[in-house]
């Protein structure tokens, strides 16, 4: 029986995103937690983290060193913090392995265990049952939400960032490694907004130029009362479509939220923009979902 259903692939189409229990056992979701803490042990803080906050030219140091960071991650493993979590000597006010937003954003590439996940037969049977041809793996971030400070993510599509012509060739799975709750800051959608296009893109400005990227467009207002909650159990996944409006609150309980999430694009007969912050590099091209 498929992991997917019929179902579940028609709730997807309608809503923009379903949630499916069970893609992962505990142990595994505890594997990956345990995997990702001796990665934040053994993690280098960077350089542009360390930069005293002492003057405007620091300050601006420290965007550049940041932007910089970002843009060339997409074929690395790199860290990015909450806010708050350096003093002004760039010294951990937190405990190291509470201070952090997300690492990101090539672990499907260089970490056997998600690696393994993110190929998995349930993932790539959830690909090949919603019709995907040559599926292939654009990035992937772990995302903490640390407990009392995880910061709010407002409503945004992810076509925002990952553009394609033509749209609706990209689709998130979010993996919930722990429970995921209205308490601690799980996704809330709006259903059916995939249906509407985008209005805004995040794109690379020329080179030479700072900052690194801009926008296009902006993003809408949205009424509050659209957003569906989808809380979701530890080991289950969120699918989500590249334009449905989304986001998540900030993380006010004494629980931590920590997801896997990767994004997939069909590849055939799919433009992917070259304006888009994140590129394909020699050293690692969109590697495809399908394995033998």
């Amino acid at each position: 029986m498929d992991f997917m259903t019929d179902h579940n692939v028609q709730k997807y189409m309608e809503d923009g995103y379903v949630v499916l229990d069970g893609l992962l056992t505990s142990q595994e979701c505890d594997e990956l937690r345990q995997r990702m803490t001796d990665i934040v042990d053994r993690m280098d803080v960077p350089e542009h983290c360390r930069i005293t906050f002492s003057t405007y030219h620091d300050e601006q140091l420290k965007k550049q060193g940041n932007a910089d960071y970002f843009i060339t991650s997409g074929d690395k493993i790199r860290f990015f913090f909450e806010k708050g979590v350096f003093d002004d000597k760039g010294e951990f006010i937190v405990p190291k392995q509470r201070s952090l937003n997300k690492v990101g954003h090539a672990l499907h590439a260089y970490e056997p265990l998600y690696k393994k996940v993110t190929h998995s037969p349930k993932v790539q049977g959830i690909a090949k049952k919603l019709g995907l041809v040559n599926p292939v793996i654009l990035q992937s971030m772990y995302i903490f939400k640390q407990p009392g400070i995880g910061g709010e993510v407002t409503p945004h599509q992810d076509a925002t960032f990952l553009y394609t012509e033509p749209l609706g060739r990209v689709m998130g799975l979010w993996i919930a490694l722990e429970d995921a709750t209205v308490n601690n800051g799980c996704l809330w959608f709006i259903p059916g907004s995939h249906n509407s296009g985008i209005s805004r893109r995040m794109v690379r400005t020329p080179k030479g130029t700072f900052p690194l990227t801009d926008f296009i467009g902006r993003e809408q207002a949205y009424a509050e009362e659209k957003f569906i909650a989808a809380p979701v159990k530890k080991g289950g996944v969120v699918l989500i479509h590249g334009e449905v409006v989304h986001r998540s609150a900030e993380n006010i309980s004494e629980d931590s939220r920590h997801v896997y999430t990767f994004h997939i694009m069909e590849s055939q007969d799919t433009h992917w923009s070259p304006d888009n912050w994140l590129q394909p590099t020699e050293e690692l091209p969109f590697p495809p979902l399908y394995t033998k």
